[in-house]
């Protein structure tokens, strides 16, 4: 039986991703002091917890110092989704996809696991290019020649919008109730940065009402 590590953030893409993939037995979760660590990592103990799946915190404390944008410092965090290129510079996080999944190539490596899910998604890719399938694409061709186990990053949300990935929870009985998708962090989503923004945009897209009144 093939085994899988995946990269648990707590937000909606990440916790779609794990609820759609058969057989992962290891989450990852990263901590790079960002303002919603606390409750990123809250939230995916209990998505692990929820799916009896082996969680593991890893702290990046020296990646905040090159870090200069507001998911770390105290700029205020943007909002909404009307300016969505000047918003991913604003939350840009230097080669954070490509830093984390290469350490899941080495747990993978190292401890045998045979592929790693990332959430990256349609939506996130026309402004974030490592959400894209074409630095999917490349990972993978780089794992080929640095790790022995060469496992496979799989992207299950690749061509799905937010409103898809909603309308693939919702079909898959994927606790909901459990994401932390707000880049501010708090016991309630804030409502009004973009993170939060997509995924109530997706909800309401999806007629959902019991979730927008849990979540924020």
């Amino acid at each position: 039986m093939t085994r899988g590590i995946v990269l648990l953030s707590g937000g909606l893409d990440s916790l779609v991703s794990l609820g759609l993939t058969k057989n992962i037995k290891l989450a990852l979760t990263f901590d790079y002091g960002q303002k919603s660590a606390d409750y990123e990592i809250k939230a995916s103990k209990a998505i692990c917890e929820y799916y009896k799946i082996e969680h593991k915190i890893i702290k990046l404390d020296w990646l905040k110092d090159i870090t200069y944008t507001a998911l770390v410092s105290a700029d205020e965090l943007p909002k909404g989704i009307e300016n969505p290129e000047e918003s991913a510079k604003n939350v840009w996080v230097p080669n954070r996809n490509g830093l984390f999944l290469n350490i899941a190539g080495a747990f993978a490596d190292g401890e045998d696991y045979d592929f790693i899910v990332i959430g990256a998604n349609k939506e996130e890719a026309k402004t974030f290019p490592d959400n894209s399938a074409e630095f999917i694409e490349k990972i993978n061709a780089e794992f080929e020649f640095s790790t022995r186990k060469k496992p496979k990053v799989v992207a299950p949300l690749l061509n799905y919008d937010k409103n898809g990935i909603v309308k693939l929870a919702l079909e898959n009985n994927i606790p909901l109730q459990l994401v932390q998708s707000c880049y501010a962090g708090g016991e309630k989503h804030c409502g009004v940065c973009e993170s939060c923004t997509r995924l109530r945009n997706a909800l309401i897209a999806n007629g959902d009402n019991t979730y927008i009144r849990e979540l924020f």
